[in-house]
Order: structure tokens, then sequence, then C-alpha cells
């Protein structure tokens, strides 16, 4: 067995297996076994399929000597416990789904079996993914591979770490709040959510309850071109989901023109003009602007209006959640002592609002979609942080941030406003913090402009990206 397969892209995992230098059994039985070796410490899956995943790897076997060669053939998957799986156990973090066996994929899932993808089991998530940390009461937290004493994030934070920690290439994320921007930035990956409506969302509450906010399905990976090609497997129409876009949408592999640095206007915003940053964050932030500029790329600072942004941005999300929440889960309180204090603390707060109060929220957010929209009428793309602060230990969420008093519910993560208005956004490892956790950069395009976000992410991971190895690299099985 090659002890090295942990390190490899899925790209070079498929090419591999098409030639049949690499066979699907074989592959999916070593990340199996480093689930069973690192799981237990990181705490990324809560659930995996091992008789499933090597049926399915048999399978694909089969396809490959009949000569079908699907692009992900015999390439492991993990799919976050917010997605329904056919006969695989899917919880949403809480107590009240401990033995839900679904009887159908979500369609993302469909076409990634399709696309010959191995569902090897489960990702951790906080209960109903209510929240930016990744802990719950059915399976306890998640730890980020770098440093197990520091969060994940969340709430793919299960997804994030099992792909930093090499357990499995490439993992399934749902993105409603950052959640899988966050994850991605905490562990030193790559998360892409698309344009709302590029991935069919058939996952949610109802078919129109994915709007208030956006909700996005997006890969993760530890390189662009990964996620590019899990994207291109799950994009495209679905009648389950009245907002999901037609194609031709992202094109795999990458275009090999992709135009050079000197040719794109960034718009940067240090701090979307209200945040809060972590001097470590801003000095990665600021490197990563002069290394732009360096290589011949315009980079300006901008500001956005959005100077009142915990009004505009915050409290309007907030509410927004609150009452989605509300909206389709209070009926859980009757058995409230299984359930986790913020989830119900959630729940609680939607409560509060009226319709009338409710249906005035599209006024604050259009102006947010407004202002952001506006930068694109000069710019390519615009660069911000992912996050305020690093990943911060397990139960310490920042107080303060560069002496400024802050929510420690929502005031560090810079993701949300990207939920109100539906744009297309990744995180990218940008860079590390003295004691070395990871850093993400989030990469902000025009709706539907998802190959410039991507193709830029490839261009900045190429030439700006820290090379660092990821943890767990290292760790040879018996």
């Amino acid at each position: 067995m090659r002890e090295e397969l942990a390190t490899w892209t899925a790209v070079r995992l498929a090419e591999h297996i098409r030639k049949k230098e690499l066979s699907p059994v074989e592959v999916t039985d070593y990340f199996l076994r480093r689930i069973e070796a690192l799981n237990p410490a990181v705490n990324a899956f809560c659930t995996v399929d091992a008789d499933g995943a090597m049926r399915a790897a048999k399978a694909a076997e089969q396809r490959l000597m009949a000569g079908e060669t699907p692009p992900l053939l015999g390439v492991p998957v993990a799919i976050k416990d917010l997605t329904p799986t056919k006969g695989i156990r899917t919880t949403y973090g809480s107590r009240l789904f401990a033995d839900n066996v679904p009887e159908a994929d979500a369609v993302l899932v469909t076409r990634l079996k399709q696309a010959g993808a191995i569902i090897v089991g489960k990702t951790n998530t906080p209960e109903f993914g209510h929240a930016g940390v990744t802990d719950n009461r059915l399976f306890g937290r998640t730890n980020n591979p770098w440093d197990l004493s520091r969060i994940a994030g969340g709430s793919s934070g299960g997804s994030a770490a099992a792909v930093a920690a090499g357990m499995v290439p490439l993992a399934e994320g749902s993105d409603g709040g950052g959640s899988i921007r966050i994850p991605a930035s905490c562990c030193g990956i790559f998360g892409f959510k698309p344009t709302f409506g590029r991935v069919p969302h058939d996952t949610g509450a109802t078919a129109f309850s994915i709007t208030a906010p956006f909700l996005h399905h997006g890969p993760m990976s530890r390189t662009v071109e990964d996620s590019v090609l899990m994207l291109a497997a799950m994009q495209g129409p679905d009648g389950c989901d009245p907002f999901s876009l037609p194609l031709p949408g992202i094109d795999w592999p990458l275009s090999a023109e992709i135009k050079p640095f000197s040719q794109w206007r960034i718009a940067y915003s240090p701090n979307l003009d209200f945040y809060a940053i972590d001097p470590a964050v801003r000095q990665v932030m600021e490197q990563a602007v002069s290394a732009l500029q360096g290589l011949g790329c315009r980079v300006e600072e901008v500001r956005l209006g959005l100077e009142e942004g915990k009004t505009l941005v915050l409290e309007t999300f907030a509410r927004l959640w609150a009452v989605h929440y509300a909206a389709f889960y209070e009926e859980l309180l009757e058995r409230e002592a299984e359930l986790s204090k913020g989830f119900v603390a959630t729940i609680r707060y939607g409560q509060q609002f009226s319709a009338v109060e409710y249906k005035r929220l599209e006024r604050p957010r259009a102006v947010v979609y407004e202002r952001v929209e506006n930068v694109f009428a000069k710019y390519d793309l615009l660069i911000t942080p992912t996050l305020a602060v690093p990943p911060f230990a397990h139960d310490c969420p920042p107080r303060e941030i560069d002496g400024k008093a802050v929510n420690p519910y929502n005031e560090w993560m810079l993701t949300s406003i990207f939920n109100l208005t539906g744009h297309p956004v990744a995180s990218i490892p940008a860079g590390f913090s003295p004691e070395g956790l990871p850093i993400g950069m989030q990469i902000v395009g025009p709706r539907l402009a998802d190959a410039a976000v991507l193709e830029f992410a490839y261009l900045f991971e190429q030439t700006v990206a820290p090379r660092r190895p990821y943890p767990c690299d290292d760790v040879r099985l018996n």
C-alpha cells in the first residue's frame, strides 16, 4: 500500500484509477484505515459505512473493467451529517434523530455516486447546523487537526477536519451563514460556496425555505482543482429545487487560458467596514495583498458603505436565521431536554418576530445586496478575511478582538453577509498565525461568476498561498 496516498489530490487519484494504476478497492481500503486510525482523536466522522464503501469500491472496479471512466470513479468522499444518504445513518447532529436512516439520497449524493464517488461516511455537525463551531450532544466536538485543543469551525467542521487530516480527499459541505467557509479557514483547506442555485438543494425543510438566508451546498478539498472536479459532478438543475440554475455551469477542468494577475481588478476590504480584526489575521491579509500587487495584480482597498453592518448585516441575518429555525423546528421543543442549549435559544429568539417584522427584513437585506453589487461595477472580485481571528480554543469564543469588545456568537466570522446576497465565495488558505494556525481569505465574485472566483483562487493557490505540510500527513498505517 502506498502510504503517501493521503497527500494525493482527488484529481491525481482519479487519474491513476482510470489508468488502472490504482484500484478503487485499494484506495477505499486505505482511506478507511486512515479514518480508523485518526478519527478517535479528531472526531471528524460520526458514522463510517465501511461495508457499504467496500461494496461500492468493488462495483467501481467492475465499472472500470467494463471500460467506464466517470470523473470521480473510486474516489472516497465524505458527506455532512445534515445531508440525507440512503441506507447510511443521518442524525442532523441531534439526539432526536440518532437512529434515523434515510430511504433516499439527496440529489447531490446521487450525482456523486453516478460520477463514481465512494461514499465512506458522514461528518460531524452542530445540531441542525445552527452554529459556527462543531459540537453536539450526540457525538461531541470535532477537533482541529492542526491543534486538537482548537475548534474546527462549523457547521461543516467534520468535513473540513476530515479533509485536513487526510481521511478523505473530498467532502461535501453546506453553507447557510458561512458553514463551508468558517471550517475551511479554521482547518486550512479550500471551501467553495457557489452562487445560490448552482447545486440543487433538496435538503431544506421545504423547497422554498432555502432563500432566507440563502442555503448552499458546495465542495471542500485541499486544492482548488479538486473542488472544481467535485462541483462539476454536483451542479445542474433539478425539479426538486425551483431555484436551481441551468447548465452550462462550471467546466471541468479549469480553463487552460486563465488570465494573468495583471488583468485582474481586485477590491480589498480588510474588515467589511465594521468588524474588529485580530492583528495576526490583518498581517496575513496585508502580506497576501502585497504579494498580489507584486505579481502585477491591481488590488485596491475599498469601503462598501457597511459602517452600520452590525445592524444591516448581523442583526438582519440573525433574525432571518432564527425565524427559519423557529418556523421549521419549534415542534422539537416538546423534547427540549434532549436538545442543545444554543439550538433551543435560536428557536426561542425566532419565535419573537411577527410576520410583518420578518418581511420587513428584506429592506436592510436589499441594502446589503446593493452595496456588495456596487463593488463589482468597478472590480472583478472582492477579497476579505474569512474570520476575524485564528481558530480559538474549544469553549472560548472571542469576547474581545484587537482591544474591542465583540459578541462571541457572531462577530468573529465575516461570512453571513454573503448568505444574505447569494454571491459565490471561496475560502482559501492565505497564511498562518504565529502559533502555526491556519488563516483563510474569502474570494467573492459577482452572481454567476463562479468560474472567475475559482480561476483567481487557482492562481492564488499556485503562486501566493503558503506551502506547509498538512497535519497527519506523516502518519503511517499498520
